[in-house]
């Protein structure tokens, strides 16, 4: 479950951005769409507990983001929450495999190869697992970001515009792959983007003026 109570942040001396209040059950797909400039992106930051909110709270399951230290925070992030950036971050010195392997460790949980390897063949990049992710095409980038956010089974997955570079085809195969991997760990799926070709794809969506 994703929840968001009277959330509001604001940048030094910006104006208070203030979000809707919403409920993401478990397993439940959502979009949530608004024009660049919107607030979007820190939104997602948010949620993601990569900033602090100057008032409300964000919960996941049933903890709130605001009640952990930095470096608990940082532990639960990667065990329960996968995030898919709109960049692909990478350690360009590590191989496909020890990005991911560095996924779990960061996450404490156990290294599991066996877990890496199969979820990289499910998405189709299982022949790239000791390329370096420099050596990637943007899409098998795209994928394997996938699969680093849902590698330690995540219960919610937020994905940053992760269509807005691509040609429909690709947006199809990628808004797809987003689906079926969260449905394959039971993971709450939250898409935040500002492509209109997603509005008709997802029954439930928050709209962000």
């Amino acid at each position: 479950m994703l929840q968001t109570n009277q959330l509001q942040f604001s940048y030094t001396g910006a104006q208070t951005m203030t979000f809707p209040d919403f409920t993401c059950k478990k397993g439940e797909q959502w979009l949530l769409l608004g024009q660049s400039g919107s607030g979007k992106t820190t939104l997602l930051h948010l949620l993601g507990g990569l900033l602090s909110p100057t008032k409300g709270e964000v919960k996941v399951g049933e903890t709130s983001l605001k009640s952990l230290s930095t470096a608990a925070l940082d532990k639960f992030r990667g065990k329960h929450i996968g995030i898919i950036f709109q960049k692909t971050h990478f350690v360009r010195s590590l191989t496909v495999q020890e990005n991911l392997i560095l996924a779990q460790q960061l996450a404490g949980v156990a290294i599991n190869k066996t877990r890496i390897s199969d979820l990289l063949n499910r998405l189709n990049v299982g022949h790239k697992l000791h390329a370096k992710t420099n050596e990637l095409s943007q899409g098998e980038q795209q994928r394997v970001a996938i699969a680093r956010a849902i590698v330690n089974q995540p219960e919610v997955i937020l994905a940053d515009e992760p269509t807005s570079a691509l040609d429909d085809e690709n947006c199809e195969e990628v808004i797809q792959l987003l689906e079926e991997q969260a449905a394959a760990v039971g993971a709450t799926l939250l898409v935040v983007t500002h492509d209109g070709r997603l509005k008709e794809r997802f029954e439930k969506q928050i709209v962000i003026e």
